[in-house]
């Protein structure tokens, strides 16, 4: 199963993804995480240190130029179908979870990510997966991604949106553009969910209940202030992540 995570900037997802990651671990499966926002830190999030060892499809100028070059008059990118070694060679692994790092835009003006969105495209889509294999998306915050259709080749995409007006409207604009590349399964997920007067607003605004609320956890803040790995906490969240597993794997 591939599952992507999206939504407005600073509504969790990264965190909700990491937990997701420990729990899907706990049940057995092997767990690929792809961190494909410009500004990553994925790796922190799980506690891995060592995050200067991967190699971001990014830095990989030349086999970007080899497997990613526009046609002479044409604005798309061509791909060498054959892309399955990319999952070792941008791999790095810890405590039985593996992480790739699409890359990020170093600089001002550093152009399109274009190229490497491509090669994560064709991954997506090429990758043949087992019962006890999954696939976890972290995208970068926003549409842009659903614009370049990144995420097409995925199973289900989770949209993270905590109680606010603005988060609720990017999460309706990031369901709309989700159905338009015909993602399958589309579901929102709360988060810092107070109380049932935030899960009432929620619903009410999303027109849906979401499948799962993470509340708003001290124990997540502190971890994160702390710069400590999220995955570690003890705070059972309410149960939220449960949820979600049982939602995927009932």
């Amino acid at each position: 199963m591939k599952i992507a995570i999206s939504g407005k900037g600073g509504v969790g997802k990264t965190t909700i993804m990491a937990i997701i990651a420990r729990e899907l671990k706990k049940l057995g499966k092997d767990v690929l995480i792809i961190d494909a926002d410009p500004s990553p830190h994925m790796a922190e999030t799980l506690g891995i240190t060592e995050s200067e060892r991967i190699t971001p499809i990014a830095d990989m100028t030349k086999l970007l130029a080899e497997r990613s070059e526009k046609t002479p008059g044409s604005p798309f990118y061509q791909l060498n179908p054959q892309v399955n070694d990319l999952l070792e060679e941008f791999m790095i692994e810890k405590d039985g979870m593996k992480l790739m790092v699409l890359g990020a835009i170093q600089k001002a003006e550093g152009g399109c990510a274009c190229p490497e969105s491509h090669v994560l495209r064709k991954m997506l889509k090429k990758m043949l997966l087992t019962a006890d294999e999954v696939v976890l998306l972290d995208m970068e915050a926003g549409v842009e991604h659903l614009g370049r259709g990144t995420v097409a080749g995925v199973d289900h995409l989770l949209i993270v949106v905590i109680p606010s007006k603005s988060s609720i409207r990017t999460a309706l604009k990031i369901k709309k553009l989700a159905g338009e590349v015909q993602i399958p399964n589309i579901s929102f997920v709360g988060n810092l969910v107070q109380d049932e007067e935030d899960k009432n607003f929620l619903e009410e605004g999303l027109d849906v209940r979401p499948i799962a609320f993470f509340p708003d956890s001290s124990a997540v803040r502190k971890a994160e202030r702390n710069e400590t790995p999220v995955i570690n906490i003890d705070d059972q969240l309410e149960d939220a992540p449960l949820k979600l597993i049982k939602y995927f794997f009932p």
